[in-house]
């Protein structure tokens, strides 16, 4: 029995703090008010209203064909969900950092077969490396995946190039982690053999967390109807087949949070994807800008995040103290390196969601005051 940890009790009594972090991100007050609502049945038309917007807006805002899945979860739902699902035997897992090689993980406590095309923290997964372990290997791989932002290193990874040689494996699958990405940083889900792309909503979707959201093509649904097993919550078939039947979700639903996805759905689709993008883009060059001018970048050159950027500690700063003496003074909130070996060696700030150029600025002012730079 686990008996270490002790009780804290929540007082309701804590300063409100400006999130700079790669997620969760800033909420808008409105999207957060829109939870505030008298409770409604999961199964009354009310929800079929409900769930059929975000799930159609969804389709529109990121511009697919594909079909869409909104579910009560974490991103790590439609990890686990897509092993299951298309995963019989083999899978390559390409892995540049921490959360791709939790997809190893994943893979490896479901019982599958993995394979690793594995990278330095810091370095991106190439396409032709990709290509090449695909056409060496004695294995047919159910899978590849790829994580499209590597949020411990701050690598953008090339999906979409990923994609195009994937795709020239109809037997094989590309499953993309876009958790810390979709939704800040435009990409072409149907052009590229994307077969899964999954994501949080509360990180570039800038909402509160407790949805998870998944992109599935007639390919990758199609293969799960062929397999022995799947996953029972996030299957593709039982997920999609309910909802073309009843519009709704086949679990009951966290019901507030979905009502402030479809408010904040509702300001993305105004703003649009390719001007979302944009703004995302702007935030990125000032960072790196600034990066460069006092610190160093930690991503490898040409593939670094327009979500978050890992910045070396090249002075040599007291990371954690000015994370916290930042948080005291100013209310802001960035990160630390992920993990003991990034720990202090560098710090990442979340430039995602509803920040723009000048909300960022306020943050690196604040760094610098604090650091002494």
């Amino acid at each position: 029995m686990i008996t270490g940890t002790e009780k804290r009790e929540y007082t309701d009594d804590y300063d409100d703090k400006t999130l700079y972090i790669p997620g969760p991100t800033e909420v808008r007050q409105d999207v957060i008010e829109a939870m505030a609502q008298p409770m409604f049945g999961h199964r009354m038309d009310r929800m079929t209203d409900l769930y059929t917007t975000v799930v159609e807006d969804t389709k529109e805002f990121l511009g697919t064909d594909h079909e869409v899945i909104v579910l009560t979860a974490s991103g790590t739902e439609f990890m686990e969900a897509a092993m299951l699902n298309l995963v019989e035997d083999d899978v390559l897992v390409t892995t540049c950092g921490s959360f791709s090689e939790r997809q190893a993980n994943v893979a490896e406590r479901l019982g599958k077969s993995v394979d690793t095309l594995e990278y330095e923290w810091g370095a991106a997964v190439k396409p032709e490396d990709v290509r090449e372990a695909l056409e060496t290997s004695d294995t047919d791989y159910d899978a590849v995946t790829c994580v499209m932002n590597e949020s411990s290193t701050g690598v953008r990874n090339p999906i979409e190039e990923i994609g195009d040689v994937v795709d020239e494996y109809p037997d094989t699958y590309f499953v993309v982690d876009a958790v810390s990405a979709l939704g800040g940083d435009y990409v072409d889900i149907d052009a590229h053999g994307i077969d899964v792309i999954f994501t949080s909503v509360q990180k570039a979707f800038a909402m509160p967390p407790g949805l998870a959201v998944c992109v599935v093509s007639d390919e990758a649904y199609e293969r799960e109807l062929e397999t022995d097993s799947a996953s029972w919550y996030g299957g593709f078939q039982r997920t999609l087949d309910y909802y073309d039947r009843k519009g709704q979700t086949h679990s009951t639903p966290a019901i507030p949070v979905v009502l402030a996805y479809r408010k904040q759905m509702k300001y993305m689709l105004e703003e649009g994807h390719r001007a979302r993008d944009e703004r995302h883009r702007e935030m990125t060059e000032y960072v790196h800008d600034w990066a460069r001018e006092h610190f160093d970048l930690f991503a490898e050159e040409g593939y670094r995040s327009q979500t978050v950027s890992c910045i070396e500690n090249t002075q040599d700063i007291d990371v954690s103290s000015t994370i916290q003496t930042v948080s005291e003074q100013y209310d802001y909130v960035f990160s630390n390196g992920y993990g003991s070996a990034l720990g202090e060696k560098t710090f990442r700030i979340g430039h995602m969601g509803e920040h723009d150029v000048e909300s960022i600025r306020e943050l690196t002012d604040a760094i610098e005051d604090v650091a002494g730079l």
